[in-house]
């Protein structure tokens, strides 16, 4: 072989080994672009849905039916709704609790929107002392136990409320939920209690009750902001930690909500650290659904829930990659 041809051949070899060194790499490069991808695709831990209390003023005012809320949620964007009772006082009245139920479950099948859950209020004091009183507001619950089964829901959420002593009302709410959430597990149905004022804004008290229950269908539902455990005219006299309350709660959570008040210009809550709350939710290992419950007065309803929504997509997303 002349000096022509061993230079020739040499050529082609350097010519294929940088072209197979070139695909390597370009290969590597794209394998390490598609692992980048992914990891930016990662799902959320959690699913976002929206609280019925976030458009109350709507409602309240006659601006916005009642049974308008399935498509709203969806016009919204969210994929799950959780009722508010106190909203439909006046359908009950009018139509039964029946046809309320039936219109619901129809708007929520037509819009395409999964029932989570029904925040019942102004049913009697599940923490009475008194005995009549308390198996009165146990009866009074039973109703929405049945229209949370009738909705496809799986909770109601109930408030834990009574007179007394820490004490005295600690043991009076175990004696109420437990005899709840006997008939509820009947129906497939799960009994959660707020942190919604009084001793129910204690996370160590109210854990405490869910310890003494003792029931898989009894628990919590976290709410971010909740946390005024007693009220005076011009604010909140004695508070709660809200991230300590929140840890405490979230051994239990069945569902969790978060309060939105109003939003500073990089649209965080001016009230609530959502990177460090959610993070809490996180490390409970938590993966159900969040529900958006804003509460501001500064924004108009709508702006305010899709502000929460954003606030929610933009940390959930940071915390699960």
């Amino acid at each position: 072989m002349n000096l022509k041809q061993s230079l020739h051949k040499t050529t082609g070899v350097i010519i294929v080994l940088s072209f197979l060194a070139f695909s390597a790499c370009k290969k590597s490069k794209e394998n390490t672009t598609a692992s980048i991808e992914k990891k930016k695709e990662q799902p959320m831990f959690f699913k976002i849905s929206l609280a019925q209390w976030s458009l109350h003023k709507r409602i309240g005012s006659g601006k916005m039916s009642p049974f308008d809320f399935a498509k709203e949620a969806n016009a919204l964007g969210f994929e799950a709704i959780e009722y508010v009772s106190g909203l439909y006082n006046k359908e009950i009245k009018e139509l039964g609790i029946d046809a309320v139920v039936d219109t619901l479950k129809a708007e929520s099948e037509k819009y395409g929107v999964k029932n989570l859950l029904i925040m019942v209020d102004g049913e009697g004091n599940l923490a009475s002392s008194d005995e009549n009183e308390l198996n009165a507001a146990v009866e009074n619950h039973k109703k929405w136990v049945d229209a949370a089964q009738a909705l496809g829901c799986h909770s109601i959420r109930v408030n834990a409320h009574g007179k007394g002593t820490y004490d005295e009302v600690l043991k009076q709410a175990v004696i109420g939920l437990t005899k709840l959430s006997e008939y509820a597990k009947t129906k497939g149905i799960n009994v959660l209690v707020e942190n919604h004022g009084g001793f129910t804004s204690n996370g160590k008290w109210l854990a405490t009750v869910m310890e003494k229950v003792n029931m898989p269908n009894c628990g919590t539902l976290p709410d971010f902001g909740n946390f005024c455990i007693k009220r005076k005219s011009d604010g909140c006299e004695d508070e709660y930690d809200k991230y300590k309350g929140v840890k405490e709660l979230m051994p239990y959570a069945i569902a969790v909500s978060a309060k939105s008040y109003d939003f500073d210009e990089q649209g965080n809550d001016t009230r609530i650290d959502y990177t460090k709350m959610l993070q809490i939710v996180k490390d409970a290992g938590y993966t159900g659904f969040i529900g958006v419950e804003y509460e501001g007065s500064k924004l108009d309803e709508k702006v305010g829930i899709l502000a929460t929504k954003k606030l929610l997509l933009r940390v959930g997303k940071k915390l699960s990659n």
